[in-house]
């Protein structure tokens, strides 16, 4: 009986350690890329991203986010930081961020620790 219990438990956290910690100061250097659009404390091309993680995808004031993104229902967790950051299009199809993704996992989890340094 207790079998079963223990593979169900182990199902619910695989998901959360397949993301492994990052290193924010490596996510530094690898948000370089996304700088053209994005910074901390004002809109630019791409809104604001201070804060991201946590915050409802599409909810900054002052910025003008795609109808698919504003649909979405996202949060930033880690988890949609990082889909996102893997394939932005096809997380929310018709998003108009054209950055095609990082292909490095690692790379994806610096970015993500970064971001959440930034409060």
């Amino acid at each position: 009986m207790r079998y079963p219990m223990l593979g169900a438990l182990a199902a619910m956290l695989l998901p959360m350690a397949a993301h492994a910690e990052g290193d924010a100061a490596a996510g530094e250097k690898a948000f370089a890329p996304c700088k053209a659009c994005h910074a901390f404390g004002k809109n630019g091309v791409g809104p604001d991203l201070t804060g991201v993680v946590g915050r409802k995808a599409a909810s900054l004031d002052g910025y003008s986010y795609s109808a698919p993104l504003k649909a979405s229902g996202i949060t930033w967790d880690e988890a949609n930081l990082h889909e996102w950051l893997k394939n932005p299009k096809a997380k929310v199809p018709g998003t108009k961020m054209v950055f095609a993704g990082y292909p490095d996992d690692k790379k994806i989890d610096d970015v993500i620790a970064y971001l959440a340094s930034k409060k």
